[in-house]
């Protein structure tokens, strides 16, 4: 492969890179050419480490590192940008990607598979249009392993979905994709474990760092691992844990402030006096105000829209609650008669870490669509 066609400026320039994305795919490509990963973990993070003082130590089994991007930023595309890099420099072929939950799982395989969608992330790059990547899910792996499909492609992108991993596991079975099948010989598993160029990317790492099914990643032992998150921490009894293998980290408020992420507008009252209400007025006060100035928006932006002969765009109010309990006593009474008449009770969702399953799944995807015009949602209490 040239390296002179997919240098990462040449990179950057065909997947239009964001800065921040720039700079992530700048250090992998500065790791990759000074480190060998022949030499112990602790020579590895000893050299990291002094490049890049904000990493500590793996944190695996494995070469991991972490890049922290604001949501928003696009991690996805980052992803892809790796997955180019590592391939065409680095002639690396396996690639498995790890979704937190069935929602991203099923989005990252469009993403990454469907060529005529709109955010298809290999796009716009020529040594796939002839021989496309070739992707292997959790649901199609089978095909494999039974001889029905070939593996034989440019690059080989298998996404899993750690969700589905765990609820084997939590059912007190092996992972099905840990069990022999006659064709390969063996399990696709253990296919995988023996690759030599495998490479596992962990989407919104921080959801499943201290899931079963993390052992099970740890178990494919890869070449390297690449997590990308947008919150590099995890929740613990004594509180909040930074991941100690970040190498770059860009933050909200820098995404805000370089106009990649929009930025929130606050609703506030001149000289309002907390201390003369309770604390649940107070809630139906900032509530009230806030959709006064989201019907103001929406009415502007379909004005505009429609003197300007161009689709509207959406906006949506986040409200951020103190807690999960809270958050539900915010969905109760914007979805009640007493708000609005009623008017939101259908276009409000709740989404909270206590959520689980098909209800959480449910949400995310509403979510993550926010913005099209055929989601009637236009309220978030988080």
């Amino acid at each position: 492969m040239s390296n002179n066609q997919y240098t990462i400026d040449a990179i950057k320039n065909h997947m239009s890179l964001r800065l921040p994305q720039y700079q992530s795919l700048t250090i992998l490509d500065d790791l990759m050419n000074s480190l060998n990963f022949q030499q112990s973990d602790e020579e590895l993070q000893k050299l990291i480490h002094g490049k890049y003082p904000i990493f500590r130590e793996f944190e695996r089994d494995f070469p991991s590192l972490t890049f922290a991007l604001a949501t928003g930023v696009g991690k996805t595309m980052l992803m892809g940008a790796f997955i180019t890099y590592l391939y065409t420099n680095h002639d690396i072929k396996n690639f498995f990607i790890v979704a937190p939950n069935l929602t991203v799982y099923n989005k990252l395989i469009k993403d990454f598979n469907d060529s005529s969608f709109k955010k298809y992330v290999f796009k716009r790059l020529n040594v796939f249009l002839q021989n496309p990547p070739n992707v292997i899910t959790g649901d199609t792996y089978k095909d494999i392993a039974n001889g029905q499909q070939s593996i034989e492609q440019s690059i080989t992108i298998n996404i899993f979905n750690i969700g589905k991993i765990n609820a084997e596991m939590r059912s007190g079975k092996e992972p099905q994709v840990k069990r022999p099948w006659e064709v390969l010989g063996q399990s696709y598993f253990k296919y995988l474990v023996n690759l030599p160029d495998l490479v596992v990317l962990m989407d919104e790492s921080h959801h499943y760092r201290a899931d079963r099914g993390m052992a099970v990643i740890n178990e494919l032992n890869p070449l390297l691992g690449l997590e990308l998150t947008a919150t590099p921490q995890v929740e613990t009894s004594k509180g909040a844990e930074k991941f100690k293998n970040v190498v770059y980290e860009y933050s909200l408020a820098k995404a805000i402030n370089d106009g990649f992420v929009k930025e929130p507008a606050a609703a506030t009252r001149k000289n309002f006096d907390t201390k003369k209400y309770y604390p649940d007025e107070i809630d139906r006060i900032k509530l009230t105000d806030g959709i006064r100035i989201h019907r103001n928006t929406q009415a502007e932006l379909l004005t505009y829209a429609v003197n300007e002969s161009i689709q509207p765009v959406k906006p949506f109010v986040l409200v951020v609650c103190k807690d999960t309990t809270h958050a539900g006593e915010i969905m109760e009474y914007i979805a009640s008669n007493d708000f609005y008449e009623g008017y939101y009770a259908d276009k409000v969702i709740e989404l909270h870490s206590n959520q689980k399953g098909s209800e959480k799944d449910e949400n995310i995807q509403q979510l993550l669509s926010l913005e099209a015009e055929e989601n009637i949602i236009e309220i978030v209490a988080m």
